[in-house]
Formats: structure tokens, C-alpha cells, sequence
């Protein structure tokens, strides 16, 4: 398995790498933008990936797109 797509980052290093909150990234989960993984404790979990995904998630949202559409465009790829 390639590094970027291994999924050992918790939320807090999330947030340090992303810049957002615990809050704004709960969103983007609960919006079915994305999709960690969890531990046997229910830890969130992403990947380098992921990290990436919620940083261009963060920057189209900024430009005016809505959650929906981004589902739509996440689900195309």
C-alpha cells in the first residue's frame, strides 16, 4: 500500500496539516465528503490523501461551491 493512501493520521495532526478545526473536518464527514477510517476506540483515521482531499474540499468551498456539488465532483473521480 502506497503511503499517501494509508490511513494513520488522527484529527489533530489533521487539523495541524489542514489548518481547519476538529469541527470543520467532523463537517466535511458528516457531509460524505470524506471517509476515515476508524480505530477499534473510534479514533478518526486519514491518509496523506485525505489531507489533501479536505485542503481542496476547504479552497472550493471558499470559492462558492456547495457540498452538494463537491459530492457530485468527489463521486467522478
Amino acid at each position: 500500500m502506497m503511503m499517501t493512501k494509508k490511513k494513520v493520521i488522527q484529527i489533530g495532526i489533521a487539523c495541524e496539516l489542514t489548518g481547519l478545526s476538529e469541527r470543520q473536518i467532523r463537517y466535511y464527514e458528516d457531509r460524505k465528503l470524506i471517509f476515515p477510517e476508524r480505530s477499534k476506540g473510534g479514533v478518526r483515521k486519514y491518509s496523506f490523501e485525505d489531507i489533501q482531499t479536505i485542503m481542496d474540499i476547504h479552497t472550493k468551498l471558499i470559492d462558492g461551491y456547495h457540498t452538494v456539488e463537491l459530492r457530485r465532483m468527489l463521486a467522478s473521480l
